[in-house]
């Protein structure tokens, strides 16, 4: 695929500073970029870059003033880093719409039905009764169960797995590996010591814009229904226990655990390796940091905590600098005790 720069622009709302004729065919980080190529700068430390650039066109800020000369075409936005995210969107969109049709073995199962403009990988199954919409995605080696249901322009990455009943909105992405709908982790204890299976009746919804990544799992709820809301993105290899319900536009980072019946809020971000408890609930707008263990409800909205248990992350933070001191201040005692 081949742009000009005033085609780009067009696309971005931007003004064009330079050859506006100028061919792109790729994107690139601007340290890297060569002829034909489109970059962007944000962040000012990486302005240097922009003098020696060999890129053909780069989007930076309508405000941004430059030291000297450059040689590429200047395409300026408002604000660079989003407009070269919506480039990259419109681009996935474009690789994704060229696959169309049926790439045999395929197998689709009685009463099933897809829209127009689909796309089927090789070794893909659906099952019995499933609904898919159009504009829909399917790479090789997808496994999508019984009766599921899939919006329009979703795209399912190779090897991931939807089991029956399913639910899942539009403009989502699941990533390859990923399991949604697997049983949840319900075991009942017996007087003998033996643990007995709770059979997990419900199902998934994830509603429309989720993201989730690849090699996460997403558990079925033993009864009702695990929700994943609106415009949420979920990390690579994250677990989510059966009946919790992720509010909307929330963001989980990878090796995030929550455990079963817990309710996340709208807009909360939890950070790599966060472990939550079940039966609880999350405020919205809720930031946890990184490991941090998360014992009980929180009620307050807005609220970022860390630590383990989590509390609030200044107080955390200044705990954690006594706590460096601890041997000082015990030396210390133990210095007072032996003048007494």
């Amino acid at each position: 695929m081949e742009f000009t720069v005033g085609q780009i622009a067009d696309l971005l709302g931007g003004q064009i500073e330079g050859d506006a004729a100028g061919k792109i065919r790729a994107l690139a980080k601007i340290e890297d970029a060569e002829a034909g190529s489109l970059a962007f700068l944000s962040n000012l430390k990486y302005e240097h870059f922009i003098y020696k650039t060999g890129a053909t066109a780069v989007i930076v800020a309508k405000d941004l003033v430059l030291k000297e000369p450059v040689s590429p075409a200047l395409i300026r936005v408002d604000d660079p880093y989003s407009s070269f995210t919506r480039l990259l969107e419109e681009y996935q969109k474009a690789l994704a719409a060229a696959k169309t049709g049926v790439e045999n073995p395929a197998f689709i199962g009685e009463n099933s039905t897809i829209g127009e403009n689909f796309y089927r990988g090789a070794f893909s199954y659906i099952g019995h009764g499933c609904q898919i919409g159009q504009n829909v995605k399917i790479y090789p080696q997808v496994y999508i169960g019984d009766q599921v249901q899939i919006g329009d322009n979703t795209t399912i990455y190779a090897g991931a797995r939807l089991y029956a009943n399913t639910i899942i909105g539009r403009n989502c992405t699941i990533h390859a590996g990923a399991v949604i709908g697997s049983p949840g982790f319900g075991f009942a204890p017996q007087k003998d010591g033996t643990y007995r299976d709770i059979p997990q009746t419900g199902n998934v919804i994830l509603e429309d814009n989720v993201n989730i990544g690849a090699n996460t799992t997403i558990d079925c709820a033993t009864l009702g229904s695990t929700i994943i809301k609106e415009g949420t993105k979920i990390d690579n290899l994250v677990q989510i226990a059966h009946n919790v319900e992720v509010g909307k536009h929330t963001v989980i980072a990878s090796q995030t655990g929550i455990s079963g019946s817990t309710k996340i809020g709208n807009n909360c971000v939890l950070a790599g390796q966060v472990g939550i408890v079940g039966h609880i609930s999350i405020a919205d707008k809720t930031t946890i940091g990184a490991q941090s263990g998360v014992s009980k409800s929180i009620s307050e909205s807005g609220l970022i905590i860390q630590g383990s248990p989590a509390f609030d992350y200044k107080q955390n933070l200044r705990s954690l600098a006594v706590f460096r001191k601890l041997p000082e201040l015990q030396k210390q005692l133990d210095e007072l005790k032996e003048k007494k």
